[in-house]
């Protein structure tokens, strides 16, 4: 993302990317994450839009329904976004590997 990009901004253009990614319309998307069905396609758009902000609790039941963890809809980093996103389908192996990795060389 780039200077100018708001942490709201980022936080929509993340939750449409993941529901995009997932397939899902966004009224299914609220629905999963627990909102009513009669408002979940307007909630969902004003998320994604800017309108309104989720709350923490919101946030979490869209990651869980989205499978991302909560940190991917905030990070600025958009290598960090990338690795978020996909974190629940890296094989075992990959990701104990990675863990390995960065433990073995200690912060400087």
């Amino acid at each position: 993302m780039n200077e100018s990009t708001t942490h709201q901004q980022i936080f929509c253009q993340r939750l449409k990317h993941a529901r995009l990614a997932k397939g899902l319309s966004q009224k299914k998307l609220g629905m999963l994450a627990g909102i009513d069905e009669f408002v979940a396609s307007t909630r969902i758009n004003r998320y994604e839009q800017g309108v309104h902000q989720a709350s923490i609790e919101v946030v979490h039941q869209l990651a869980k329904a989205l499978e991302v963890p909560t940190a991917y809809f905030y990070t600025e980093d958009d290598d960090l976004a990338l690795l978020l996103f996909n974190w629940e389908r890296i094989e075992p192996e990959l990701k104990n590997t990675l863990l390995t990795s960065l433990q073995a060389e200690p912060f400087k």
